[in-house]
Formats: structure tokens, C-alpha cells, sequence
């Protein structure tokens, strides 16, 4: 069993902790449906988390049953924030009211910058009959929600990976960590998303930036959270709030574990939400859904 700390940025052994993270809140998704029917867990974006600065939402999808997602995402508009789709098993079909098309299989992410406005639908194609993924919204600052729309479809086999420890390797879907840049990277919020395995009992630790906002959701197997007598378990399919704090101690359940790991820089803005628009005033929502109404997106 290997123990060892991960800095974000550069990968050295980070010194002098000025505070090591620890859970500040746990919670069980919710179970409901969205889009045509597509039945699903929604995890942050529900009352009992309505948001994360700067995450939005998380939903997390799961079925070995058509019934559960086959009608899929028909058409609907964004507006204001970005969207990352990330696929660990089936594939979904992905068109724009801008001709784009583009097809996520397994392993494969999606980065949507919905800015000003796009109009998109999301819809699965069997693949020996399993849909399992994640969908997460990033918020974008003021200045930029009104930027111009665009997304990247990137494949499983483009995400670089990096080997944590001998027992810990992780997909690094955005940002950078031990020096490896990641599948997306943003400079207002500066993600951090990990797609972590870790061997059963694995012991490791990650450097986040002191003041980010940071997650944790072990999608299979459970984990102990924090260092000495303040680490706490978290199970299968809990969702982990962090504290503030420059290190992470992690370790693994007997069953070893895969866990998405998401930090953050918060924007500290206003929000102002109307189902698939987020914007920063209500004046703005309003605007948002005329121009939706006049098909100006």
C-alpha cells in the first residue's frame, strides 16, 4: 500500500499543508427524469444542494433498461453556462441548431459552451443495451455568457491519463495535475476533473488550491475522506462537499474504488436561474427566454 500527495499544478510533494480537506456535507441523489423521460439520479441542483459555485448541476445516469432513456434529450435551448457530458458506457448522438452533429461513446466527453445561446439535443444509441454516465454544469462569469456558442466532442482514446500512485491512476478530463494537462482546460473557473480508480485500500493525496470548490462522488466502492481522527467514510453513490484546504488524504475501500474527483475556482456572482438558462439577473432570464421565443439563438 502506497501513500503519496499529487499536486495539482506540478506533481512534487506538496509541503506545509495549510489545511487538509475534509467532508463538510454528504447526500444521496435524487431520483427523477428529464428531457423525454430519461430516468436519472440528479445529485447537485437538488434542493438539498441546489448549487456548488461555480457547479451547477450534476445528474448521473445508470440503466441497463431502453425504457429508462431511449427517448433521450429532444431539442431544448441554453443559455449562460457550459455543459460537460461524460460518457463511461452506451453512446448518445449529439445535434445543434447550428448543423453540428457529433457521437460520444464510451469513455468519451463532451464540453459544451452554451454562451449566448444554442439550441441541442442529446439522444442515446443502444450499445449492448447500458446508458451510464455523468452530466455536469459549469457555471461562466458574467462577462462571457454571452459569448459565442461552441463544443468539442473528444474521444476516449484523447484523454490523457496519469498514475497517481502504483495503486491509483486517474483520466484527467480537465484542468492538469503531476504536470499532465488535461482533455479541456478554462481559464475563468480553472476545473479540475478527475476520473479516478484506486486499488482496494489505495492510500492518496491530491493538492487542490486552497480556496477552490471541491466534490467528490465514488461511483463505485467507498472511500475514507480527510486525515487522522477527522476522516469520515463516504459511500457508493454519496456525494462529498469538501472544506476549504490545500490538501486531500483519500483512501480506498476494501473493494477498492472509482470516484470522480471536481474542483473549482468560485465565480462569487449573483444567479439567476430559469430552467435551462442560467444568467445573473432576472432582467437577463427574461431577455433570455424572448430571444428563445423569437428564435434568435
Amino acid at each position: 500500500m502506497s501513500t503519496s500527495t499529487i499536486n495539482r499544478s506540478s506533481g512534487s510533494a506538496t509541503a506545509e499543508p495549510r489545511g487538509s480537506r475534509h467532508l463538510t456535507q454528504t447526500l444521496q441523489g435524487m431520483a427523477t427524469s428529464d428531457g423525454a423521460g430519461v430516468k436519472l439520479s440528479r445529485i447537485i441542483g437538488q434542493p438539498g444542494l441546489p448549487d456548488l459555485d461555480p457547479f451547477l448541476m450534476l445528474d448521473a445516469f445508470n440503466s441497463d433498461d431502453p425504457d429508462a432513456y431511449i427517448a433521450g434529450f429532444p431539442p431544448h435551448p441554453h443559455r449562460g453556462f457550459e455543459t460537460v457530458t461524460y460518457m463511461l458506457a452506451g453512446a448518445m448522438r449529439h445535434r445543434d441548431n447550428k448543423g453540428n452533429v457529433g457521437l460520444l461513446g464510451p469513455g468519451a466527453l463532451q464540453w459544451m459552451t452554451a454562451g449566448r445561446g444554442i439550441v441541442h439535443s442529446e439522444m442515446p444509441e443502444q450499445r449492448d443495451g447500458l446508458m451510464r454516465g455523468f452530466q455536469l454544469w459549469l457555471n461562466l462569469p458574467a462577462r462571457d455568457k454571452m459569448c459565442a456558442p461552441h463544443y468539442r466532442d473528444i474521444a476516449a482514446e484523447e484523454i490523457p491519463s496519469v498514475q497517481l500512485t502504483k495503486e491509483v491512476r486517474a483520466k484527467v478530463l480537465a484542468g492538469r495535475i503531476a504536470g499532465v494537462r488535461g482533455a479541456v482546460e478554462r481559464e475563468a473557473t480553472a476545473p479540475l476533473l478527475l476520473d479516478i480508480v484506486a486499488e482496494p485500500g489505495a492510500m492518496f493525496g491530491i493538492g487542490l488550491p486552497l480556496d477552490d470548490t471541491a466534490f467528490l462522488y465514488p461511483y463505485e466502492g467507498e472511500l475514507m475522506v480527510g486525515s487522522g481522527n477527522a476522516a469520515k467514510p463516504l459511500e457508493q453513490e454519496w456525494l462529498g462537499v469538501l472544506s476549504k484546504g490545500d490538501s486531500l488524504s483519500l483512501k480506498a475501500g476494501a473493494a477498492g474504488a472509482r470516484l470522480l474527483l471536481a474542483a473549482a475556482r468560485p465565480l462569487q456572482e449573483p444567479i439567476a436561474k430559469y430552467g435551462p438558462f442560467v444568467m445573473t439577473t432576472e432582467a437577463e432570464i427574461k431577455q433570455a427566454i424572448d430571444d428563445f421565443r423569437a428564435d434568435r439563438f
